[in-house]
């Protein structure tokens, strides 16, 4: 593209919009679907599929560790894949605020192709819409995911069971600090970055290895907390953490320290809690351990009946207290 900025133009339709489709959206993200630019794409899929939609409207749009680009891919493929899915298809929408520099724009859409192509995924249509100035912030991103279910009984928030134990995959809170960091311009002892990644190869070992996970779900906004809560509520069960076994790194304890945060309510993008019956946790683990993206996982609870739809922390010293879900947002548009 040899312009510099965004312009209006180039949600009208015409000649404008078809150059920034060819030059920079196909460009980046093309491939045998989506090249022939029909209205809509006619795609394979046989079986249950997973399909999930999100927007994205996060701030800042570069962040520490990642941007709203890889974002949007990984956080749909990631959903997708929480149901024992191979994600396989993407659908964007880009609404985009005219001005916006068209070197943030490029960089945005080369890091999706980046993601798109790590995740094993295809960008198979899209739409683009400009606005005028300040009618929007700078870019909002709206995605679809499309996905193969290929485990018999598809995990779900409904189905954890008393006797379940709870693993989550690594570090959390790692992405809640990272927005905040870089957003209110804050600078610690050691750089946080956002865990920001997708997760779906490591999904599918785990799954063919273990087709008794009752429960996917990736802790995003409200966090690991929140998360549980919700599923807690779905199956009506006590999920019970114990506070030693949660992994958090040091500067996120410290930073959350700091700003009177708790590291259990912050976003997370590239981790998921993965519920199954406590004779497969050790398989579980082993697996997830083996891959650079589940390194750090751990054994962090245990599903109980005594609180039906109740999330209790266990202390080292052995108190416990009721953890509700988050009300309102601790940080606003984190993804």
């Amino acid at each position: 593209m040899r312009v510099e900025r965004v312009l209006l133009d180039y949600g009208s339709g015409g000649k404008a919009s078809h150059r920034l489709i060819g030059e920079l959206f196909v460009r980046h993200l093309g491939n045998e679907v989506l090249n022939r630019l029909d209205d809509a794409a006619v795609l394979n899929i046989s079986g249950p599929i997973s399909v999930s939609t999100d927007s994205f409207t996060v701030d800042p749009i570069f962040f520490p560790g990642g941007d709203i680009g890889a974002l949007a891919v990984h956080g749909t493929v990631n959903d997708v894949a929480m149901l024992g899915a191979r994600p396989r298809y993407l659908t964007c929408g880009f609404i985009l605020e005219e001005g916006l520099p068209m070197a943030d724009l490029e960089r945005i859409v080369q890091s999706m192709g980046r993601a798109a192509r790590e995740a094993g995924v295809l960008v198979v249509t899209g739409d683009t819409k400009v606005v005028p100035r300040g009618m929007v912030d700078k870019i909002f991103i709206n995605t679809t995911g499309i996905g193969e279910i290929f485990v018999p009984v598809a995990p779900s928030g409904h189905r954890a069971r008393p006797g379940d134990v709870i693993l989550v995959s690594g570090f959390v809170g790692d992405h809640g600090l990272a927005i905040l960091s870089r957003r209110e311009g804050l600078n610690f002892d050691a750089p946080v970055l956002s865990d920001c990644a997708s997760l779906n190869h490591l999904v599918v070992r785990l799954l063919e290895a273990v087709p008794e996970v009752h429960v996917l779900r990736d802790p995003t906004r409200g966090g690991l907390a929140t998360t549980l809560n919700e599923i807690a509520g779905q199956s009506g069960v006590e999920c019970r953490i114990f506070e030693d076994r949660v992994p958090v790194r040091p500067e996120v304890s410290g930073g959350c320290s700091f700003l009177g945060l708790d590291p259990l309510y912050l976003a997370n993008e590239g981790k998921f809690l993965c519920i199954l019956p406590a004779e497969h946790a050790r398989q579980a683990l082993d697996i997830m351990q083996a891959d650079p993206l589940g390194r750090d996982a751990a054994r962090i609870g245990e599903v109980r009946a005594g609180h039906p739809g109740k999330v209790v922390l266990e202390t080292p010293l052995g108190g416990t207290r009721l953890m509700d879900m988050l009300e309102g947002e601790q940080l606003p548009r984190i993804c």
